[in-house]
Formats: C-alpha cells, structure tokens, sequence
C-alpha cells in the first residue's frame, strides 16, 4: 500500500511543478488516479480520490491547484514509510510532507503556538487573515513574547519558520536559550492543548496558491506583483485599497456639471478615431433619455474596436466646453453588460501600484480573487468577541473592502479590519504585561507611606502589611499608628526604628547610617505637588505587592518625574534592595547621578554612575561596589545592562525618556534582578494622548502627572516671521546681560541645497561673527562625537557658554535653571511635540522665560501648529493636537514604538481603541493566554502579527 500512495505523491507532485497543466502523465490525471483507485482498492481514499479528479481536465487553474492539495492531504493519512523509502522518494517528497506537517495538515504532527519574538531575525510583515503560525517546536527566539510549553505566553519562542512579508514562513535557523522551559515540565493538559491543531479546510490551500493561478495573471504581472510582495492568492486578497473613489452616483446626461468627475449611464451610437498630428481621439456618441454627449478618450485608438454600437456604457469623467464644442473627457468606461463594474459606476478601490502595473489590470485580478477566494479565508475572531463588538465576518470584511456595496458596508469592513489590527496590538500587550507579572516573585517593598510622604498617618496601614500582621496573630505598632491621626511633621520616628525586609533588616547595609533621616518629602527644598504625591502613591502601592510593578510615569517637561522616581529608589534601598536608573545619555545620566545623590544624601543612600567617560580605576570600583551590594542606586546610560555588571540584589529598575529604549532593553534590565524581578518604572517626558498610550504602553500601568511645581513662570511663547528676527536677538543680548544663558536651534548640522533651511554650523559662524561677537558661544549637533557633544554641554550647564547653538540633540538634555531664552530657526520643520520638548529646556529657574518661533515661509498646516504652540503650554493638549496633524507614524516613530503601520485602523479612533481594549482585556481574563480550543485560532493570528509588526 504504500509504495502506491508514494507513487500517487510523486504523480500530484510532478503535476505541481509542471504549474498543473495535466500533463504529468499520458492521459491526464483523470485517468491515472482511475487506474490507480483500481490498483490501491483497499486505500481508505481510493475511490474518492478517482472521483476527485475525473473532471479534472475541464477545471480551470484554481480548481485545479485546489484539487492537487486535497489529494496531497487525503493521501497522508497513509503512514510514513521507511527511512529507506523516504529517501527514494526524493527531496521534493519530503519538502512537501515537511510543509504540510508545519502547517498542520499533517495528522501526525504536533504543534506550539508563538507570539514570536519582536525583534527576531527573519520576522517579517505577515498577512493579516492567516490564521495559524507554522512553527518548529525544536527551535526558539530570545527576547519576545512568546507560547511556553508552560501554556503561557512567555519570553522567547519559536520562530523556525517566521512569515515572510505575505504570509509564508522561512526556514532560518535560531537557537535555543539555555532558560527555556522544556517540555517536560508542560502538564498532561496543557501539552494536550499545545499539539492538538485540526486540519485547515481546504480553501486554506487555495488562498496558498501561487498567484498566477488567477486567470488574468500571467509571468510578467506575476513579476510586476512580487515586487508589492503578492506572490500568492492571499497575498492578493490582502492587498487593500488605500482609498475609493465615489463613483456610484450616476447622473443623466443632461444635468452633468461642468468641471466635476462624475458619471453617467447612455447607449452608444458612433465611434470614431480622429487624429491630429501625434494625438488620436477616439470620439463616441453616447445618449440616454435626456440628451447626448460627445464622449472622448486620447490614445487609446483601439477602443474603436471595443466599443460596440448599440452597447450601455457607464462613463466617468469630466464636462468640459473647449471653444464652441462641449465634450466629456473619459477617465474610465465599463460596459455593464459584459461583467460587474469594476472601474466605474460604483465605489471604485485604488491599489498601490508598481511600475509597469495598471490600476485596470490589478483591478481586475482582485476582483477574481475576492469573488472566488474571500469566502474560503478563516475568521480567526472568536464568536462572542464579533457579538459583543457588532462586527461583520472576516471574509465579508475583505470583500466588501474591496469592492463596497455602499458606503455604510465600506464603513463596516473598515471597522471590522481596524479592530482586528488593534484588538491583535491590544492582546500583544497583555500578554507581554503577564509575562513580566508571572516569572519569578518581586520584592515586596512595603514600607510606612510616612517614610516618604509627609501627609497623612504616622505609618501607613497597606493592606499588605495589615495582613501579615492580623496572620501573626498579634497587634504590632504599626497597626496601632495606622489609627493615628498625627500627621508625620508633627510625630515622627526615625526611619531605623523600621527593618525592611532585606537580609539582616537592612540586607546589604546597615541601619546606623539612616538613624538621623526622617521622612523623604520633609527632607526636599521644594513641596511637592499634588499629582506627585498621587503618582508616588501609586508607585508605593504596586511596590509593596510581590507581583513585580510595570508602571509607565508620563509627566510633562518640568513636572518633577525624577522626584518619582527618587521616591521609588529610596523605598527599595530602605528594604535592603539596590535600584538601578538607565538614561538615553552620558549628560542625562550625570544629571540624574548629581540630583539623586542630593535627594537621597539625608539618608546615607550610596549613588553610583556608570558612565563612559569614567577611568578604568574607577568603572572597576564601581562595578565592585555593584557587585557587593554596597552602590545602592546605580545610575548609567545602556552600560547598566551589558554584561560584567552585576547586582548583588536589584529590586527597582527605572527607565527614564522610555521611548528611547525598546522592550528587548527593558527585558535585559529584568534579567539583571537575578531570582527576584525588579520592580520597573519607566518614564517618558513626551506627553502622549490616552488613545496612543494604550497602544503604545498597553502593557504599562499609566500614571501622569498632570501639575506642574508651584511657582513656576508659564514660558512666554512668540511667533515670529523670519523678518522680525532681531526682536529675538535683542532678547537674547538682554537676558544675557542679565547673567543668564540662551539656546538657538536649528534644523539641520550642515547647509542643503535642496533645504532652504537654517544649518547649525553655519549659523554658529555668522551669530559668532555678526551678531554676538563679544558673547560666548557654543555648537552641539548631532554629527559631533559623544565626548565632544558632552563636553559642550557641560560648559553651557556650568555658565562657561552664553548661547548653545544646537540641533534636535538638545530635545533631551541636561536641566539648566539660567537659561532663559529659546530660539527655533525654522520652526515650521518641527512637529508639536518636539517644539514643546525644545521649550521645556528654558523655564526651569526662578526668572521669567521665553521661546520664539522663527519661520519664514510656514504653509497652512506649520501655521496652525505654531499658532496651537503659541497659544497653550498644555504638553497633553498640544500632543493631542500633534496627533490630529500628523498621525501616529510621525508623531512618535514606528521604531520607536514597536507598532506596526497599520494599514486600516488609526490611533487617533479614541472610540475603537477604547473598544478593543475592553474586549481584550475582557477574553483575556476568561482565557489568559488564550489556551483554549474555541481561542487557538485567535492565538496563533496574535503569534502572527507580533513576530511580523512588533520588531524593536
């Protein structure tokens, strides 16, 4: 038996490389598979397979190829023969049962489901419908989210065969972790769950087919397509219009309007082809019931053959009067009695297109597929989640995105393919949420609120704490002070009358040195606001859990996020733990270095700066110091996590300007905490709008503060016209007089000829020069070296520099008080966002400050931004209305954020955004990592999706 079902293979496979042209053997497979039902009549599929292809000839390219696949599917069932027999039957063979084993058609193959890694090699955009990952369950990817034989979504997963750009997998190579769980520790139930998988019906292998199995595509359009990345009938399917054209109201000939694009319906009467020198009208009487037109297409001289007389025609174009004449300037025809309207008369979808492919060709090929094929694809959604959001099917989503029916059914495929893309980012999110909540236990850093806060009890009553008190089975002074309505300034306990939990009491250090200290806020020369407060409150609360704390703290330029995070720091070393602060730059880490060591230094808190332009003398010292425990907050640029830094017991990690490091840094910085996961807080100074946040940091706890220090001046902000520049100079000479210090900023390093742009380098000579030639003056740009850029910095923070002519490279810089004065050349060229990072820069001291906005010639959209900027210091508003003019993409980096560009949703739909949250969240809490049989379709789209779009 099964020397003929290999023989039967090898046939269906000879056909498959022949592009099934029925000739891989004399006679057709009708008469084959005839003969050979005959021969294996004791196969399980023999006749079935006989009935399958006796028609086989009069199919055409689709069937056919539909037909192979079934067959290739029905024959293995047959067990696999001997190793012998394997290797006779050819490297094709067993390519072919190697493909249908991964992708899950085999019966005996076993299968785990991934969210692959973000940044893994070979992951690629996938196409959104298919509805299962293919994986090689012996080969894993680092630093992703990903399905652990565990049945969660954990760290690292498989990719063997990550999709390429339209769906397919590729065959790279990865390796194995030492840490990865292995099987063997997956229970009976949840391994049962990991390898059942059904066979996809057989509209899966159709939608597989490569793409010249549609009719009107031959090897040259099929060369023209691969370089959109179609290469299959589903890539093809998923090619979506980036836009329709309305041209679904038809108009009688007689009240078509001058100047517009519309269309009308009439009869032909004459064709003709008139020429003038180079140029060939063709020239058509059309008529309907109200009148005629002259309808006129140029170049196109064939059309006289193809418009036939007597014919409907349904026409769009343009009226237009030339002289005495009138006549309708054809855009694009179609003859509803030879097939469907594809290119007029309806909402018509316009394709991105390459060179050498027409919009009529690519049209017409799609409208074969979404005909035909829409229907075979899988709603990977599950029922409940379509019900409760109201959503139409995936397959008629994608057919009606394509070729709408009316605009109500376009609005509802949009919003059923715009969910999917966003509910896939939403669930992405949690699950990389719970992979950092479920590996191993956090501290619990529980210590009296009053430690840090001024207001309130005397200690703090956290739930946590009562509890472990009420199970000891006695009172202690804690829940005695809890009842206290003492405030701390006026009853306070030294802070080494508190052990924390480390080893010893105070773990790593001695409880001798914090005798003196009190209270954290008491200790600031500043009050702290309101919404600190609240923030460091929310930051205590998850501190004190042993689930480990993932907290994102979003505060506007100057809003005091480093007091956040000082907070959070203190509190871990008080519970014998060490915290480490990662910043984007060796400037910004030693700003951090000296402002934590003057908060911190009532308390005897040790502070250490891994930076680069330390000694080797001193890196070793602090690195020993790191290692022995004794650095209690360690404070450095991406030097914190490379290798040969140590911690003896990391318990509070924070991330400061988080968007300038990715999830594979933040999971390094995890790792550093050894058995224990430290706790994470990340910060960002970008003011980002909550339905972006919940996309970008869905898998954060948000926190904003929303006040700034009291006392502080708003920033007089002005826009000026390029002419009226000297108004800024003459600031700035003032302000410096005064013994204060200026920024200028320009757009670009060096001068273009393409840019009529301000250019650093030369404005740093003319304004050394001509304008302040007796004031000291500064240049940073980008394409100086670090210890150049660094060194500029710090001249202008210690008042050796009056005016720092800079680039964007100042976006994120060091915090200096005197500065007073702000300068944009070209303000038009920056977006919301960053021209309000820019005046952060200024307004941090006691004195008055300024921002001017220089721009010579801005266009109607700059304007609006410089005039929104003028008129609000708000960083939420602005980044609002940021969001509104640019999109997503622009306003916060693709790269940055790890998002994909998604081809159908927006993150500015607050609305949907809110809705797939919910829905997330809601199947998340019923089936956390989407285990179940009813989900496992779901879970694989998300294994998808992320491995493709969520690089990092």
């Amino acid at each position: 038996m099964v020397p003929l079902a290999e023989r039967a293979r090898k046939i269906l496979l000879h056909e498959q490389r022949t592009n099934h042209a029925d000739v891989a053997v004399m006679g057709g497979l009708a008469s084959f598979f005839s003969r050979w039902a005959s021969d294996a009549a004791s196969h399980p599929q023999a006749q079935r397979l006989a009935a399958m292809f006796a028609d086989y000839a009069t199919l055409d390219p689709m069937q056919r190829v539909a037909r192979v696949r079934s067959a290739l599917a029905l024959l293995a069932d047959v067990p696999p023969p001997s190793k012998t027999g394997e290797r006779a039957r050819g490297r094709d063979t067993e390519d072919t049962e190697t493909r249908a084993e991964r992708r899950g058609n085999h019966p005996h193959s076993g299968l785990r489901h991934d969210i692959a890694s973000p940044g893994s090699a070979g992951a690629h955009h996938a196409s959104p419908d298919d509805p299962s990952p293919r994986r090689d369950p012996s080969t894993v990817q680092p630093g992703g989210v990903s399905v652990s034989s565990r049945g969660d979504l954990a760290p690292g997963g498989p990719a063997a065969r990550s999709p390429s750009p339209n769906g397919r997998a590729s065959t790279k190579p990865t390796t194995k972790p030492k840490d990865a769980t292995t099987p063997e520790k997956a229970s009976a139930a949840t391994a049962k769950a990991l390898t059942t998988k059904a066979s996809p019906p057989v509209g899966e292998y159709l939608l597989d087919a490569d793409v010249t199995a549609v009719p009107s595509v031959g090897p040259v359009m099929a060369e023209k397509l691969g370089r959109l990345g179609i290469r299959t009938v589903r890539d093809l399917l998923y090619h979506l219009p980036r836009e329709h054209l309305d041209f679904s109201a038809l108009h009688k000939i007689a009240d078509l309007p001058f100047d517009e694009t519309v269309t009308t319906l009439g009869v032909i009467w004459e064709v003709e082809n008139v020429r003038a020198g180079r140029v060939v009208r063709t020239i058509a009487k059309i008529s309907d019931d109200t009148g005629s037109l002259r309808a006129v297409w140029f170049n196109q001289p064939y059309l006289q053959k193809q418009l036939p007389r007597g014919a409907q025609i349904v026409l769009t174009g343009v009226k237009q009067r030339f002289g005495n004449s009138i006549s309708f300037t054809v855009k694009s025809h179609e003859l509803p009695e030879q097939g469907d309207l594809i290119n007029t008369g309806r909402l018509v979808p316009v394709y991105p297109l390459t060179e050498g492919l027409s919009a009529k060709s690519l049209r017409r090929a799609t409208k074969w597929v979404v005909d035909r094929c829409a229907s075979l694809v899988t709603d990977y959604l599950p029922l409940s989640v379509r019900q409760s959001a109201r959503l139409m099917s995936l397959p008629e989503a994608l057919a009606e995105y394509h070729y709408p029916a009316s605009g109500a059914a376009l609005h509802r495929a949009r919003t059923r393919l715009a969910f999917d893309e966003l509910f896939l980012i939403q669930l992405g999110m949690l699950a990389r949420r719970a992979n950092w909540r479920s590996g191993e236990r956090a501290p619990s850093i529980d210590i009296p609120r009053n430690a840090i806060l001024a207001a309130g009890p005397t200690h703090d009553a956290s739930p946590a704490r009562l509890e472990r008190e009420e199970q000891a089975g006695q009172p202690s002074p804690l829940q005695e002070s809890a009842k206290m309505e003492i405030g701390l300034r006026e009853t306070t306990l030294p802070l080494s009358s508190f052990a924390g939990e480390g080893a010893g009491g105070w773990g790593l250090w001695g409880a001798a040195q914090l005798a003196s200290a009190t209270c954290f806020e008491s200790s600031l020369p500043f009050a702290l606001t309101d919404a600190q407060r609240r923030v460091i409150g929310e930051v205590l609360d998850d501190m004190a859990r042993t689930e480990p704390m993932i907290r994102l703290v979003q505060g506007d330029v100057g809003s005091g996020k480093t007091v956040v995070a000082a907070a959070a720091l203190l509190a871990g070393a008080l519970c014998g733990y060490q915290g480490a602060l990662m910043a984007p730059t060796e400037i910004l880490a030693e700003q951090h270095v000296r402002g934590l060591t003057k908060m911190l230094a009532p308390f005897g808190i040790q502070v250490v700066g891994l930076l680069g332009n330390q000694r080797a003398g001193a890196r070793r010292e602090a690195l020993a110091q790191i290692a022995s425990g004794q650095a209690q907050v360690v404070v450095g640029t991406h030097a914190v996590i490379q290798e040969g830094v140590n911690f003896a017991r990391l318990g509070v990690a924070v991330v400061d300007e988080q968007h300038r490091f990715g999830v594979e840094q933040r999971e390094i910085l995890r790792r550093k905490g050894g058995d224990l996961t430290p706790h994470l807080l990340v910060m960002t100074a970008t003011p980002i709008p909550r339905t972006l946040a919940l996309s970008v940091y869905g898998d954060l706890d948000l926190s904003v503060i929303d006040q700034m220090p009291r006392g502080r001046l708003p920033i007089i902000t002005r826009w000026r016209a390029g002419a009226r520049r000297e108004e800024a100079y003459a600031l700035v000479a003032h302000e410096v007089a005064q013994g204060r210090q200026a920024y200028i900023i320009c757009p670009l390093i060096e001068e273009s000829e393409a840019l009529e742009a301000k250019a650093a380098v030369a404005e740093f000579e003319r304004l050394k020069t001509e304008v302040f030639p007796h004031l000291r003056l500064g240049l940073v740009h980008g394409g100086l070296k670090n210890a150049e850029k660094d060194a500029t910095m710090r001249r202008f923070r210690d008042g050796e520099i009056d005016i720092l002519v800079a680039t964007a490279v100042v976006e994120v810089g060091v915090d200096v008080p005197n500065a007073t004065v702000m300068v944009i050349e070209d303000a038009d060229r920056f977006g919301l966002a960053q021209l309000h990072q820019f005046r952060g820069r200024v307004g941090r001291g006691e004195h008055q400050s300024y921002c001017y906005l220089l721009s010579e010639d801005a266009g109607a959209n700059a304007r609006e931004r410089l005039t929104a900027i003028e008129s609000t210091t708000d960083g939420l508003r602005l980044a609002e209305e940021d969001l509104r003019l640019r999109g997503p993409g622009e306003f916060f980096g693709t790269r940055q954020s790890g998002l994909p560009e998604l081809r159908v949703a927006e993150l500015t739909d607050a609305e949907l955004v809110a809705l797939t949250r919910c829905e997330a969240e809601r199947l998340w809490q019923s089936d956390p990592f989407l285990n179940s049989s009813a989900n496992r379709l779901l879970r694989d789209r998300v294994a998808i999706f992320w491995q493709g779009f969520m690089g990092q």
